[in-house]
């Protein structure tokens, strides 16, 4: 018995193609993803100083992981002022007489 055919994406990594499985609705961002992955590969590749295509992956992942964790911070950090700001407030509303 054969396995049905999951369809599948093709997305292009420092001059190279992969079929990558997709379902289609998650397709324009697996593509926006390569994109963006490509253009940190071929950052990384355009210095000249790395050329294994493998270290080239994983230096940008591990730059794309650097750039996620700081963004997660800055969130979260955004998120906890919005928090103290919001108990600011409540504490204000809290202390204005009753009408």
């Amino acid at each position: 018995m054969t396995e049905p055919k999951r369809p599948t994406t093709e997305i292009t990594l420092l001059e190279r193609s992969y079929a990558i499985a997709c379902p289609p609705e998650e397709q324009d961002k697996l593509e926006r993803a390569a994109r963006y992955l490509d253009r940190a590969m071929q950052g990384i590749h355009s210095r000249g100083r790395v050329i294994d295509r493998e270290k080239i992956a994983i230096m940008a992942a591990l730059n794309i992981a650097h750039e996620l964790l700081e963004a997660l911070d800055d969130q979260r950090a955004g998120e906890q002022s919005l928090s103290e700001l919001n108990a600011r407030l409540e504490k204000a509303l809290d202390a204005m007489p009753a009408r």
